[in-house]
């Protein structure tokens, strides 16, 4: 039977993606899916790109391949983005990659990749969506963006889909400790921090056999289990309102 897994934010942490599809073991009818954030922060962004473009994985726009794009609007810099993107964990991607050259390849493979994925009763964003518009009115800055406005909705956006997200380290939401996915109204964020020193979580779903497989980028602790075990639902009304967007 084959599987859809969707694998939260990578950060450019190639070592251990390669460690949490080792776990998996995909067969040729099974099918990764990315979430997003593919790069920044961590050492190895060419290469984590390099994967999920060379194996045909589905992925959605990230914020920070957003902040990426801005950066290169054309073959040259806009100066003032790109320093954006430096400051917001940029710095370690340009290093990770061999020259510019590779580097706008990439940046060309990024422009295409879409908003977001329909699969019929799974709907991959990387950030959300604004409870408060129709799906035809949301914005990049709403799906690559949104955080508090989307978790503390009190309804399904989708009375059909599980909303599947990341942008947003679990962590960080009303009490869910590092490592736990967050399921809230009608979504399920699998970002558990891959790059962050309070976590070092990848994580990856198993939606159809309720499965989650977790690699550790710091301690190189591995782990699979159910997601009942790891997932905590969380309380809207509890969200509390954060100013600005942050890139995580």
């Amino acid at each position: 039977m084959s599987r859809r897994l969707f694998i939260g934010d990578i950060h450019g942490h190639y070592d251990g993606l390669m460690q949490l599809v080792a776990m998996i073991s995909p067969t040729d009818d099974d099918k990764l899916h990315f979430v997003g954030d593919l790069i920044d922060r961590g050492p190895k962004s060419f290469q984590v790109v390099k994967y999920v473009r060379e194996h045909n994985c589905p992925c959605v726009l990230g914020n920070h391949e957003h902040l990426l794009l801005n950066a290169f609007p054309d073959d040259n810099p806009n100066l003032g983005a790109f320093q954006g993107w430096l400051h917001s964990g940029g710095q370690p991607t340009l290093t990770s990659y061999p020259d510019t050259e590779v580097l706008l390849d990439h940046v060309e493979w990024l422009k295409q990749l879409p908003l977001y994925i329909d699969l019929g009763d799974i709907f991959l964003v990387h950030a959300g969506l604004n409870p408060n518009k129709l799906l035809g009115e949301q914005t990049q800055m709403d799906l690559c963006w949104i955080r508090d406005v989307f978790h503390r909705s009190t309804h399904p956006f989708f009375p059909d889909k599980l909303v599947i997200t990341g942008h947003t380290i679990t962590f960080t939401l009303p009490g869910v400790k590092p490592g736990e996915v967050a399921r809230g109204v009608g979504w399920l964020d699998i970002d558990t921090g891959a790059y962050h020193p309070k976590s070092g979580w990848l994580t990856a779903v198993d939606i159809d056999n309720d499965l989650v497989y977790q690699v550790n980028t710091i301690t190189q602790a591995k782990r699979m289990t159910t997601l009942e075990q790891v997932a905590v639902d969380i309380e809207p009304t509890l969200v509390r309102s954060r100013k600005g967007k942050q890139a995580a």
